[in-house]
């Protein structure tokens, strides 16, 4: 006979891998179509469940874009965190090349983090929270190479993680008006290059 802990585990259990595979086909919905075309309908039928259901775990397309753009952190989060010295620059590289793979999650990142300017926007303190911390793990980052003396003499680590986070999407809004402008990654690289003593 199984323990009450074990009994009430199951539903958990169960509930978390539905929310998972909600969100995993919100993701590739919006990859592909953008947020404001990609329907509620269309990401329950892809998994095979009610509308209903989908509403019982998400309420609110609002709540369902929250959990995406948290998925969406996770799938690039190693990349951007891992790493020390020049392999960090190197993964954020990898991060933009990611991004040129998925133009419709992008474009909706770039839509919503303008719109998020709102204090009344239902991301906008997933942005605030995004923003302090992805500058604060670039300004690690910085320093970290600067210990190394891989990093060019004059560059402040602060100022730079800022500007940095300013030039990728400065050139992801340029890119999603025309994609055959430019290589996102290679601009990118070739930025982190300027930064940097060793071979990015």
């Amino acid at each position: 006979m199984s323990s009450p802990t074990a009994r009430r585990r199951g539903p958990y259990a169960g509930t978390a891998q539905r929310q998972r595979a909600i969100l995993e086909s919100a993701f590739e919905v919006f990859s592909q179509v953008g947020y404001r075309s990609g329907s509620m309908r269309d990401i329950a039928q892809r998994i095979g469940i009610a509308h209903t259901t989908l509403l019982h775990h998400f309420p609110t397309k609002s709540d369902l874009l929250a959990g995406v753009l948290e998925l969406r952190d996770e799938q690039t989060s190693p990349a951007l965190l891992g790493g020390s010295g020049a392999d960090f620059l190197r993964g954020m590289v990898e991060v933009v090349r990611r991004n040129q793979g998925t133009p419709g999650l992008t474009e909706l990142y770039c839509i919503l983090s303008a719109e998020a300017t709102n204090p009344e926007h239902p991301a906008h303190e997933y942005f605030l929270r995004r923003y302090a911390a992805t500058r604060e793990r670039v300004r690690q980052g910085l320093e970290e190479m600067a210990a190394r003396q891989e990093l060019r003499e004059g560059v402040d680590p602060g100022r730079e993680s800022q500007r940095i986070i300013a030039m990728m999407d400065g050139l992801q809004v340029q890119w999603l008006l025309d994609r055959d402008s430019m290589d996102m990654a290679e601009q990118a690289r070739e930025y982190f290059q300027s930064l940097s003593t060793a071979q990015i």
